[in-house]
């Protein structure tokens, strides 16, 4: 099945001479998430982890379920103040400012294999800030996976671990 066909392309959002790929038209369609689910089960699964950290908000739709039918626990990596507890954050540079994601303090034990997903790598910040903060509080971070690789973005570039994507378009 080829999932680029169950990807929704969308001129000039969330800004004029963007185009933003959604996936909303993929979720929606069962035959080809159930697809999609197991294709990226398949290539997470090749790196043992004990946990799927989801980048909030989109990530948190893939590694849900991902981390059921690995039989991982799943975690979450939220904007700030929007989970409860004490949670330890991590500030990161975006192309005009910074932000700020948040894990909760108890989130992971020192040493647990956590792969890290998102819905889609663009240019790697928000991904290499998840990164940074899951081994900040001691997880080992063996790779990192996303329905989508925007290749022109160089995304890819900015990790420092494998990263593993369903589909990819380079431009």
């Amino acid at each position: 099945m080829d999932l680029k066909q169950h990807i929704r392309g969308v001129p000039d959002f969330p800004k004029p001479g963007i185009l933003f790929y959604d996936i909303s038209t993929l979720l929606r369609h069962a035959d080809a998430w159930q697809v999609a689910m197991g294709r990226m089960a398949k290539l997470v699964r090749a790196y043992q982890p004990d946990l799927i950290a989801g980048i909030e908000s989109r990530g948190f739709l893939l590694a849900a379920p991902l981390a059921l039918k690995l039989g991982c626990g799943f975690i979450m990596l939220r904007k700030r103040g929007k989970l409860p507890g004490k949670t330890i954050g991590h500030d990161y540079a975006l192309e005009y400012g910074t932000d700020r994601i948040e894990i909760q303090e108890d989130a992971v034990t020192p040493g647990q294999r956590v792969v890290i997903v998102d819905d889609l790598l663009a240019t790697g910040g928000t991904m290499k800030a998840g990164i940074e903060l899951l081994r900040q509080v001691g997880a080992d971070v063996p790779a990192a996976a996303a329905i989508i690789e925007l290749n022109f973005l160089g995304g890819r570039q900015r990790l420092d671990l494998p990263f593993e994507a369903l589909v990819s378009y380079d431009d």
